[in-house]
């Protein structure tokens, strides 16, 4: 009878957080489309700057990370990686939504330029990103980034049980670790507060997540 209620409930509470990643995407486009489209204000972000490259891939990030927390959300029977399925994936829609609210309000375009360019040099010259100048192609900006391919992806949705929670565990590791660098660079080459503020919140967060799903893959004994 309790197996049954579960799996009763268990749909329910997954539809749950899709509605509430609905509701943020849907109020992130109401803000954006309806506020200050295409007015860009004196001393704003231009499209080149660190903010506009940060914005444009940490969103690309986010979704992937979303994207694997759904996924792990649906199928894991540990409560603990459950809840933390759950944090990732509305938090980071949030700031997903934030930052392709900060494009609107910039007059800038959702799209622009190589992943990570805007990374390669700081005013102190040294890179971030390739290390002989030229823009990383979308492959080795994704593999930099820590993102998971397609395989990965794939592997993630058709493993069960203890597997699926390592394999999550294993992905989402590397994918914070690819997070935390570009959260450091806009730290050091950007100038707008709450961009700012936002990139120093991921570096905490995604720092303190590591620690936590580290103990995870601990606690379900998975391989190292």
């Amino acid at each position: 009878m309790g197996d049954e209620a579960t799996a009763e409930r268990r749909p329910l509470r997954w539809w749950a957080v899709a509605l509430v990643l609905l509701a943020i995407a849907a109020l992130a486009f109401a803000v954006g489309r309806f506020s200050t489209f295409g007015s860009q204000g004196p001393g704003a972000p231009g499209t080149d700057s660190p903010e506009a490259g940060f914005s444009r891939d940490m969103q690309v990030h986010h979704a992937q990370a979303i994207q694997m927390a759904m996924e792990i959300y649906r199928t894991t029977e540990d409560d603990e990686l459950r809840v933390l399925a759950y944090d990732i994936a509305t938090g980071q829609a949030g700031q997903r939504g934030e930052m392709y609210d900060w494009l609107v309000q910039w007059g800038l375009p959702q799209s622009g330029g190589p992943m990570m360019q805007w990374m390669q040099a700081s005013d102190e010259g040294h890179a971030h990103g390739g290390t002989d100048g030229e823009p990383l192609t979308d492959e080795q900006a994704r593999e930099a980034m820590g993102m998971a391919t397609d395989a990965e992806l794939q592997a993630l949705e058709d493993a069960t049980g203890q597997e699926a929670d390592c394999l999550f565990l294993e992905l989402m590791i590397r994918h914070h670790e690819g997070a935390i660098p570009m959260a450091e660079a806009l730290v050091e080459l950007g100038s707008d507060p709450r961009a700012l503020q936002v990139a120093g919140s991921i570096e905490a967060g995604q720092t303190a997540e590591i620690d936590a799903m580290r103990s995870m893959q601990d606690r379900l004994g998975c391989a190292p």
